[in-house]
């Protein structure tokens, strides 16, 4: 029944599930003497059986014998195979005597969802999406190694790495309430620039302001349904008007702080004498000098994205400006939220009836907190946190809310886009980018891209059915549905 993969991790088959309900599965520690923790794997048959076609449980089960894991791992019905931890998972190591793994946040610190709103309705802005679509892809490089219109000196760099969205803010990039409606306000403390390379530095320092390439993009997209009312009203959401959503993260910036530190700590797991079933998933106790060292530079790209989103969110801003301005009065976008999912952070949760600190890290996962919970502006806390959904290039994407019910399924997250089905290789084999880029328009969909192979890398058939991750997450009570949109323009690397 069990058979190795090439790192030795167990493979697991759908018989090795305990169904705990329509939308809930367990693979119990039984199923692995070196399990420290059960898996829950959140999906309908389908999913699952789509999450069975690579290795990303058996990740899921290397993941659950790490040391100082508490609870469950959850998997969320996104989840496809990543470095290490799927993408799609979500652990908690107890503090202070847990571990933290740079694998298990991944390479793109607080890659993340940034959804911005208009008062704008498509109708009356529909015949301007092609020149809309051309600046903002002027303005809002992409690419891989796209330079920013921002360049930083090294010691602006460490502001930026300090300060967050807050550094934004001072250079007239945001309003306050883009702070306010953004995790963490837009940064973390105790972010340690010095704990970060120099060769990571230099690949940060001209970047501020870009998209990337692979799966992030910028998308303007049209409200096109509501489902809660009276949350959309308060998020300032309305059928039929325009919306802009930024996907991207900390660039080459955390990429190098995470290839750094998963060097470093090859040596950290011999120090510390920590075994491990896949040594993707290198990882220092969380109160080691390793391992603070590692949670000061994380924080440092985290900030250092939040202020990047910042930065795009400007740019999309003036780019509305120059398009709609002159055409449609007031072309205002405000933001609803922003929201990272590669993460680890310090929170407490309640297991098994006590509350203990833990360091959650979610990694293709994102922070979904229910009513009532004091870091969101208070016009928010009666409703819960907003959840930013997008899904594959072409497809619906989706606003939802927090619940209450996650926190002890999910330690407080919820999943963070479609999840792909087909590797990025395979996909670039099957889909030429030219005929993807006609098919889009063909539906309404203005696309600049700087690739037609990056382009076809991100085809949607390349990704699962969002609406039913969505359904998913829904029905398991771990997020709870606003609003759908759909995209009209597209922008890519």
């Amino acid at each position: 029944m069990q058979s190795l993969d090439a790192e030795g991790g167990t493979m697991v088959n759908k018989q090795d599930f305990r169904r705990i309900n329509d939308y809930l599965w367990e693979i119990p520690t039984s199923f692995h003497p070196a399990m420290n923790v059960p898996v829950w794997v959140f999906a309908d048959e389908s999913l699952l059986e789509d999450a069975l076609g690579d290795l990303s449980i058996t990740q899921a089960v290397n993941v659950a014998q790490l040391p100082g894991l508490v609870g469950h791992v959850a998997i969320m019905p996104d989840v496809h195979q990543g470095y290490g931890m799927p993408i799609g998972g979500v652990m908690a190591t107890r503090a202070p005597d847990g571990v933290i793994s740079p694998g298990a946040v991944g390479y793109d610190i607080n890659c993340g969802v940034r959804v911005l709103t208009s008062e704008i309705e498509y109708k009356a802005a529909q015949s301007y999406m092609n020149d809309l679509a051309s600046v903002l892809y002027r303005n809002c490089p992409s690419g891989v190694g796209g330079k920013g219109s921002i360049p930083l000196p090294i010691e602006e760099l460490d502001k930026v790495c300090r300060q967050g969205a807050g550094w934004a803010l001072d250079q007239g990039y945001a309003f306050a309430e883009d702070l306010a409606r953004t995790e963490e306000f837009g940064r973390l403390e105790g972010a340690q620039p010095e704990n970060v390379s120099k060769r990571a530095k230099e690949r940060g320092k001209g970047q501020l302001g870009t998209l990337g390439a692979g799966n992030h993009f910028l998308e303007v997209d049209v409200i096109d349904q509501v489902f809660d009312p009276e949350a959309a009203e308060i998020m300032g959401l309305q059928a039929g008007c325009l919306a802009v959503q930024i996907h991207c993260g900390s660039r080459g910036f955390g990429h190098q702080i995470c290839t750094d530190y998963v060097h470093d700590f090859q040596w950290a797991v011999i120090h510390y004498g920590i075994h491990l079933p896949d040594r993707e998933l290198v990882c220092a106790p969380l109160d080691s000098p390793e391992g603070q060292a590692y949670l000061g530079a994380m924080k440092a790209a985290a900030n250092y994205a939040f202020a990047n989103r910042q930065a795009l969110a400007h740019h999309a801003r003036q780019s509305f400006q120059e398009v709609l301005g002159p055409a449609r009065g007031t072309s205002h976008l405000r933001q609803i939220y922003d929201i990272a999912h590669n993460m680890a952070k310090m929170e407490i949760h309640r297991i098994e009836g006590q509350a203990i600190a833990v360091c959650v890290h979610r990694k293709g996962a994102t922070r979904a907190f229910g009513p009532g919970f004091e870091g969101l502006p208070p016009e928010y806390r009666p409703l819960g946190q907003p959840v930013l959904v997008p899904g594959s290039m072409g497809t619906e994407s989706w606003i939802l809310l927090g619940t209450e019910a996650n926190e002890e399924l999910t330690f407080g997250s919820t999943c963070h886009g479609a999840g792909r089905v087909m590797s990025r290789r395979r996909a670039k084999r099957e889909v030429r980018g030219d005929r993807l880029r006609h098919e889009l328009e063909k539906e309404g969909i203005s696309v600049r891209a700087g690739s037609m192979r990056g382009l076809a890398e991100e085809a949607p058939r390349a990704y699962k059915d969002v609406n039913r991750v969505v359904e998913t997450v829904s029905h398991a009570g771990i997020a709870h549905k606003v609003a759908r949109l759909k995209p009209v323009a597209v922008v890519k690397g």
